[in-house]
């Protein structure tokens, strides 16, 4: 399986953010991925919409 094409950057935010490695990020399915990073957003979408 390739590593996902997205930056060391962004791998690093999403690492700290969902707590999990950097390595289980770079070669998480791609699906699932961005799967994560929708419930992600939906979650600080929801934190911003309390304040």
């Amino acid at each position: 399986m390739r590593p996902n094409p997205i930056s060391l950057e962004t791998a690093k935010m999403l690492s700290e953010k969902l707590n999990i490695p950097i390595e289980q990020i770079m070669h998480m399915p791609q699906h699932i991925l961005l799967q994560k990073i929708t419930e992600l957003a939906k979650q600080e979408k929801t934190e911003k919409n309390e304040d």
